[in-house]
């Protein structure tokens, strides 16, 4: 198969979709699962939550932000806020359902 190589221009994320990111992982979310809720490479996100920790966190200046996109990237944080939050206490039904038999 011949597969050619197209431009492809990076994506510019705002310092609080970022934040939001780093966030999630912080708060126990694992880095995959993450990336799987807000759709950005695995990598990207690795580097994101390194830069937190050393305190060099920054975000794209390049372009202007919509409100729209800003909106977006708050749902999509909130949204794996959410997840994980139904996905622990799924579990923790599970758990008291299995001891109480």
């Amino acid at each position: 198969m011949n597969k050619t190589k197209t431009a492809m221009s990076r994506a510019s994320y705002t310092l609080e979709f970022k934040q939001e990111a780093v966030r999630l992982v912080e708060g126990g979310q694992s880095i995959a699962g993450a990336v799987r809720t807000l759709g950005v490479v695995d990598q990207t996100l690795f580097n994101w939550v390194k830069a937190s920790r050393a305190g060099k966190l920054c975000g794209a200046d390049s372009k202007p932000v919509s409100a729209e996109q800003m909106e977006i990237a708050r749902l999509r944080a909130e949204l794996a806020r959410v997840k994980m939050e139904r996905d622990i206490l799924g579990k923790a039904t599970a758990y008291f359902a299995k001891a109480s038999s």
